[in-house]
């Protein structure tokens, strides 16, 4: 069974669940510095999707002054390209999508036909974060800045 679990940074085990994810997919797998990896985790709002009892995919979100803007999406390897990117999206745009607010992301390369297959739209010129190239894409829904 797939459960999708809402958390603040207080909730110490789930936040472990999460960041060991992050760890895996960004810090090691993707080489990013741990120092980039962990910012605002006080203020984010957190999500951890959990297979049976097994952590498997994680995200968060926050409010900056630009809208709220949707971050760490991490997949462990061996559950990529089975949709659970997609349901682990859609669990946090139905808590967003209530702030009235635009949604906004900073979309790896790799993960822009994703993102726009689930309403996302890029906007601006390709960048580089954290050593990795992005797009700014915005829900679709999200018109302004």
């Amino acid at each position: 069974m797939m459960e999708v679990k809402r958390f603040s940074f207080g909730d110490k085990e789930l936040a472990a669940s999460a960041f060991a994810i992050r760890r895996k997919v960004f810090v090691e797998e993707q080489g990013v510095d741990p120092g980039l990896e962990y910012d605002h985790e006080e203020e984010a709002h957190h999500y951890l999707l959990v297979l049976g009892d097994k952590p498997i995919a994680t995200a968060r979100w926050r409010e900056t002054v630009k809208g709220i803007k949707l971050e760490r999406f991490a997949v462990l390897p061996l559950f990529r390209n089975r949709g659970i990117g997609e349901v682990l999206l859609k669990e946090v745009l139905r808590d967003v999508r209530l702030a009235d607010k635009p949604v906004y992301l900073h979309a790896q390369l790799k993960a822009v036909s994703f993102y726009e297959r689930n309403g996302f739209k890029k906007y601006g010129e390709m960048f580089t974060e954290a050593g990795i190239d992005h797009f700014q894409m915005r829900y679709s829904t999200s018109d302004t800045f």
